[in-house]
């Protein structure tokens, strides 16, 4: 059964061509935010917050102990919840600012960031029903290798594609678009490069959503 939702603007029925599609065309897009504005500018300020909260929690990674799993895997859970929190705001209230911002990357750079936001949101789904962040994520011994006594040093392990026979054909591509984003852009790296590299995108977007919003910017720390 093909995916249908309901335009938020005029009501009408529509299928989704991306995951947070909310209006069934720009026209009504464009009028709902004419319509919300007072909603979108708290919008602002609530991402802004979000953005700094994220930054913060990406800082504190390193600073935090590899010999506490449970604290350790807590702190990486934490990263990859902020990230796809701002990630997924952006998407779904500043889709404009969002993909011009993607635009403006080198197609190589463009190609990395979204499939590591994509693995990322992968790694969000499957944390948030049936598996744990430690089936995905291998610590590295302590020992004297550079970063192996930091949680950033620690690496995304491969793993099987998911089964997604329940879902319906639009969100099993959504989801299989995912986990190719894992495979391809976290399986094999750091903690660190991963968040780093998504930190640093949505940072830019998000100040460039404030902007298009009339509300400065607060630096991420």
């Amino acid at each position: 059964m093909a995916d249908q939702r309901v335009c938020e603007q005029c009501g009408t029925g529509f299928a989704p061509r991306r995951e947070h599609a909310r209006f069934c065309s720009v026209l009504c897009r464009l009028e709902w935010n004419r319509d919300h504005m007072g909603d979108l500018a708290a919008g602002a300020s609530a991402l802004q917050w979000s953005i700094t909260a994220m930054s913060e929690t990406a800082e504190r990674l390193p600073g935090v102990g590899v010999w506490d799993r449970d604290r350790a895997f807590a702190a990486l859970g934490e990263a990859v919840w902020w990230i796809t929190i701002v990630d997924a705001t952006l998407v779904r209230h500043h889709p404009a600012t969002y993909d011009g911002v993607m635009a403006g990357l080198a197609a190589t750079e463009r190609r990395l960031i979204e499939g590591t936001l994509a693995g990322l949101r992968f790694v969000r789904n499957q944390i948030g029903s049936e598996a744990d962040l430690a089936d995905f994520i291998k610590p590295a011994v302590p020992g004297p290798v550079a970063g192996n006594a930091r949680v950033t040093g620690w690496k995304w392990m491969r793993v099987r594609a998911p089964a997604l026979r329940s879902l319906p054909p639009r969100s099993r591509a959504w989801e299989m678009t995912r986990y190719h984003g894992y495979r391809a852009h976290l399986a094999g790296r750091t903690t660190g490069e991963t968040f780093g590299r998504a930190v640093a995108f949505l940072t830019l977007a998000g100040a460039d959503a404030d902007f298009v919003s009339g509300i400065p910017a607060h630096a991420a720390r």
